[in-house]
């Protein structure tokens, strides 16, 4: 029973559930996290995308437990190794699908509502054609993020700012085509003729075009995030620093002191991909490198002290 509980978490993918951290993006930034229900109109949608989330990955490894099981890493999986059955995933899939679907309509909202269905018609459809035509099979990552910050607006009632939703594509796009990167990197590194065998899709990958996509990704994200913050920055309501700041900067854009520890994440993640050859999945990166899981971790309190603090002293 132990056993088949921890291939279900394994096959559920609760490392991935950090993902879904960004559906409180556009509340956060908003500085409505606080007000009202939104923390817990938050909470039901982060709780209903990790159900659906977790439901696609079983419905994802049912589908490619044959090729899975030819890939010197995914052979390991749950299903594709046979420690998990296709009947019981199939059963837990429908289960955490309609979890997720009940919870979204009944304690979240209609619009959320079919922002999860969206999700779940787009990675049905990515499994069954997308995954298969190169360069889109990446777009169609992406848009799973892009999706989730926009899910995290409807279900909070909070605008999603047009800088915000251009970074989360920027950032998007070079998680995804760093995924793919990595993915040729481990092929190559087993010297398998895997490539054929799991997923052709990466044969047509040249690695030209991937570092090409990856740095005008890496540049796109600095560049909107930089302006995101000039656009997103509290007015100064306080007198705590006015009388220690020159004149100059009476007003100051406290969020923009975050822009460094956005262009050293990038750079730390470009690090990790081609130096320690690892990316194929972003939140392992996040929870096993410490430097990055430090830039973030200092990035977050920096957001929340400058949007729900600094404003309001003195």
């Amino acid at each position: 029973m132990v056993f088949t509980i921890y291939q279900i978490l394994r096959t559920a993918r609760v490392r991935q559930w950090l993902k879904n951290l960004s559906l409180f993006a556009a509340p956060v930034f908003a500085g409505r996290l606080f007000i009202g229900k939104t923390l817990d109109l938050s909470l039901y949608a982060f709780v209903a995308f990790c159900l659906i989330s977790s439901g696609v990955y079983f419905i994802n490894d049912i589908i490619d437990a044959p090729s899975d099981s030819q890939h010197p890493i995914k052979k390991n999986r749950p299903i594709a190794s046979g420690k998990l059955s296709k009947k019981l995933a199939l059963i837990i899939a429908v289960l955490f699908v309609v979890s997720s679907m009940y919870i979204a309509l009944n304690y979240v909202g209609t619009y959320f509502t079919w922002v999860v269905v969206t999700y779940l018609l787009i990675q049905l459809g990515y499994s069954a054609y997308f995954r298969s035509v190169i360069i889109l099979d990446s777009l169609v990552v992406a848009s799973g993020f892009v999706l989730r910050v926009f899910a995290g607006g409807f279900a909070s009632e909070t605008s999603v700012s047009s800088w915000l939703a251009l970074t989360t594509i920027g950032i998007s796009l070079l998680l995804a085509f760093g995924k793919r990167r990595s993915e040729k990197t481990i092929l190559a590194k087993f010297n398998q003729d895997g490539e054929t065998k799991t997923r052709k899709t990466l044969n047509q990958y040249p690695d030209s075009l991937l570092d090409s996509m990856i740095s005008m990704s890496a540049a796109y994200t600095i560049i909107t995030y930089s302006l995101f913050t000039f656009q997103i920055s509290p007015e100064g309501k306080n007198t705590v620093f006015s009388g220690v700041l020159p004149s100059v900067l009476k007003s100051p854009k406290w969020m923009m002191l975050t822009i460094p520890l956005v262009i050293y994440g990038v750079a730390r993640y470009l690090y990790v991909i081609y130096e320690k050859k690892e990316g194929e999945s972003p939140a392992r990166v996040l929870l096993s490198d410490r430097a990055l899981l430090s830039a973030v971790t200092l990035w977050g309190i920096m957001v929340m002290l400058f949007i729900y603090i600094f404003p309001y002293l003195g």
